[in-house]
């Protein structure tokens, strides 16, 4: 059985507070309010497995937002001399122990945390030192305009520590961002460059020829689904309007808009754009 992740295990019995489903470790309670309508005795239910206000195991059905040897950006309910609790989506809140804290965090403070399994008291507790748990097994092998899969871990004054393909250090600087980010968020991003140190530069929109081709069938797209086939947006409209829409940025909006016009397929309007007949 593992702690702190999903498990596949049988129903074994059932009890007034809910059933018992079989495991190597013993018999795993999973109360009423979590069994499924219509189980029966040797059915295979997926349940996922961690320790009660009590420490003993015990079973749910609620899906956690993080499992162990994860990372995750969670809220703060609560602080204690000991650590603070963090919301993940059970009845128990996650522990993060004073020790494992970067600095003394509040109630409601978002923050990024690595879940895992902790060898000396065999409970699953979460570290604000995230970046100690990163253990790529080989050097980045990805080249500049490769689509690697982010977690945005972290704001700094240049912009954001990621974590790329959930092993290695990254950065995306703030003048790469042309959309809110919030700590959490996977991103698809594309590499820039590796740095000597083996961290690596990224960036959000694909380099080159691929993005202003992406960028135009995106807004051709949007044009012929729009009413009377035009967009209330033009190269003098807001950032903020022109991602919430399109999900691009102005420059790469402007391109596109270029190349579309240079075909002869839109008309140019003070504050919109009309899709031409194609």
């Amino acid at each position: 059985m593992n702690l702190g992740d999903y498990n596949e295990l049988e129903v074994a019995r059932f009890v007034d507070f809910g059933l018992y489903l079989s495991s190597d470790d013993g018999d795993l309670l999973l109360p009423n309010k979590y069994v499924p309508a219509g189980t029966q005795i040797g059915d295979v239910l997926r349940v996922f497995v961690y320790r009660d206000s009590e420490d003993r195991l015990i079973a749910t059905t609620l899906e956690p937002l993080a499992r162990v040897n994860e990372l995750a950006a969670l809220t703060v309910r609560d602080v204690s001399d000991n650590g603070a609790f963090l919301e993940w989506g059970l009845e128990k809140d996650l522990f993060l122990p004073y020790r494992n804290q970067r600095n003394n965090v509040r109630p409601g403070q978002r923050l990024t945390v690595y879940v895992y399994l902790d060898e000396t008291s065999d409970r699953i507790v979460a570290s604000a030192r995230w970046e100690n748990f990163l253990h790529a097994d080989e050097p980045f092998a990805g080249q500049p305009g490769d689509a690697v899969q982010l977690f945005v871990a972290q704001e700094t004054d240049l912009g954001y520590t990621v974590v790329v393909n959930g092993q290695y250090l990254g950065l995306l600087y703030h003048n790469e961002v042309f959309r809110p980010l919030r700590l959490g968020d996977k991103p698809t991003g594309y590499v820039r460059q590796v740095r000597p140190d083996g961290k690596i530069d990224v960036r959000l929109q694909k380099p080159g020829y691929d993005e202003a081709v992406d960028a135009a069938e995106t807004l051709l797209a949007a044009l012929r689904a729009a009413p009377n086939r035009t967009l209330p947006l033009s190269d003098k409209s807001e950032p903020d309007d022109i991602y919430r829409r399109l999900g691009m940025s102005k420059k790469v909006f402007k391109k596109a808009l270029g190349s579309l016009y240079k075909q002869g397929l839109v008309e140019l309007l003070p504050e919109a754009t009309r899709l031409l007949q194609e």
